[in-house]
């Protein structure tokens, strides 16, 4: 073999090697003390085996602007592409041994060009994020390197999934990015995001917190709502990931896997029967009949802690995948929210940019009353949701359940808004709103001037109860399809799904919509 040739193996052999040694030991050892994966560990877990093809080996950035700081070969950061479960998929993996993660323009152009052939290919995008944010030394440059991924990430956005993956640090305007994507996923006590850091906080309002209670975990899956799922450590994390892409398509052309559980299509459950106490007051866990239904009793919530109200998530039927929205009485009664407005709203968004059929599993009261909420937006946050269904192109199913009152009725995927086929158990009450509000407003004045008020308050609410306190007048109207036993629910759907598999609706030639954000 000629000697020079010889020469450029080993040389590339060399870089190659220095490429995948990252930071050096110790930072790698750094890294596993903090409970941390390195950025190839992560990639190794998140794709099957053996199918990752990394781009960039030996990019370094141009140097910094402001000095100080040596290049390193990949700039921190890993990128290319794999497969799970044999479906193809683009990654990036920011690498904390290197400059902290930190992003510049040789990291960002990294980053942009597998995003780039995600939806030039149809593919999926997944960053797993662990970054000290923009590299400092290198200016306006980092920050116009955000702002490329920034573009990239909007034009993607229902045009191939995006899953974020916060593994470690995440703030300033590194945020941005994994916000616009579709699902985000956070490590407890090792990742957090805030858009300024408990120092500036600490400056500007005097209040001492640390990072975990400002932008941790925790604060984002149950406050913000930034958190779609929390997990305990990285190795869970990439489980999960690997579990949402199973629901998903990997593109808007397609549709999602199917995916045979083994589950009979005519399979009855009884006990849903017995599920709805005779008492219309008393409490029930919603996720006793999403359990029932679903194929393998196989359910992936969505927003678990956050808007616990209201239940969001994917299932399949029949092995095709869905996204369910259900009231959860066991909370709040059920009632619709701010936050369980925008949860439910964007998350039947994304099911129809992805071609998901969307069910709703109805009991809901109304919308929470009183000045917090009026004063929050109730009336913009609801109008989110209606917007969402109405818009919504992909088949709709309802089930109304219980109770189904007022404008929250109407929200909640009904006839109405074109809802394609809507069922009604038994114990559905649809109406203006409940008994007691309603004998109240219609008979005011005999209540008030009977000798016993509380008995003619009874009296007409029973009354109100007979008419309205069960679908059938409904379904008189023809705004119930069918009042179905509980128990062939699931039977009902799946048939259902099938005869609306080929659905096809076209909207008004318009640009897009105004959604009131």
């Amino acid at each position: 073999m000629d000697t020079q040739y010889q020469a450029t193996l080993e040389t590339l052999e060399r870089l190659r090697a220095e490429s995948v040694s990252a930071g050096g030991e110790q930072q790698l050892a750094e890294q596993h003390r903090k409970g941390k994966l390195t950025a190839r560990e992560r990639l190794d877990l998140l794709l099957d085996d053996g199918t990752f093809e990394e781009f960039d080996v030996l990019k370094i950035g141009r140097g910094s602007s402001l000095g100080g700081e040596k290049s390193f070969l990949g700039d921190g950061v890993i990128t290319g592409h794999g497969s799970i479960d044999g479906r193809e998929v683009f990654v990036f993996s920011q690498d904390f041994t290197i400059l902290g993660g930190s992003l510049g323009e040789a990291h960002a152009q990294k980053i942009c060009k597998v995003m780039d052939l995600a939806v030039k290919v149809g593919a999926p995008i997944i960053g797993l994020n662990d970054s000290g944010g923009a590299r400092i030394q290198e200016g306006v440059d980092a920050l116009a390197a955000y702002g490329e991924i920034f573009h990239r990430n909007v034009r993607a956005s229902g045009v191939v999934p995006q899953i974020s993956c916060i593994m470690g640090p995440c703030a300033g305007g590194a945020v941005y990015s994994p916000s616009i994507t579709d699902f985000v996923f956070m490590v407890e006590d090792s990742s957090y995001m805030f858009v300024t850091g408990p120092s500036v906080v600490k400056t500007v309002t005097h209040q001492d917190i640390t990072s975990e209670d400002l932008g941790g975990a925790r604060v984002h899956a149950s406050k913000s709502g930034v958190a779609h799922f929390t997990v305990h450590n990285d190795v869970l994390a990439l489980r999960e990931v690997r579990r949402l892409i199973s629901y998903l398509p990997s593109n808007n052309r397609l549709r999602a896997p199917i995916l045979d559980l083994s589950d009979a299509p005519d399979r009855t459950d009884p006990a849903l029967d017995f599920l709805i106490p005779s008492n219309s007051n008393q409490t029930y866990d919603m996720n006793v009949l999403i359990l029932s239904i679903l194929d393998g009793a196989e359910f992936m919530e969505v927003h678990a802690g956050f808007a616990r109200n209201i239940i969001c998530g994917f299932g399949r039927l029949g092995g095709q995948t869905v996204g369910l929205v259900a009231n959860q009485p066991a909370v709040l009664a059920g009632v619709l929210d701010n936050d369980a407005s925008f949860k439910a709203g964007r998350f039947v968004r994304f099911c129809d940019c992805f071609n998901i059929p969307l069910i709703a599993l109805v009991d809901v009261p109304g919308f929470m009353p009183g000045p917090d909420q009026e004063h929050g937006g109730i009336i913009r946050h609801g109008a989110k949701l209606l917007y969402a269904f109405t818009e919504a192109t992909v088949p709709r199913i309802s089930v109304i359940v219980r109770k189904a009152y007022g404008g929250a009725y109407l929200v909640m995927n009904s006839k109405h808004i074109h809802c394609d086929v809507n069922y009604a158990w038994p114990t559905a009450e649809i109406a203006v709103m409940g008994p007691k509000g309603a004998a109240e407003v219609i008979h005011r004045k005999e209540i008030y001037s009977s000798t016993d008020p509380e008995a003619v308050l009874n009296e007409k609410m029973e009354e109100y109860r007979r008419t309205f306190a069960n679908p059938f007048l409904a379904a008189q109207r023809g705004y119930i399809d069918d009042v179905i036993f509980p128990r062939d629910t699931r039977t009902h759907l799946i048939r259902t799904l099938q005869m609306l598999d080929s659905k096809k609706t076209k909207g008004p030639d318009r640009k897009h919509g105004n959604i009131p954000l």
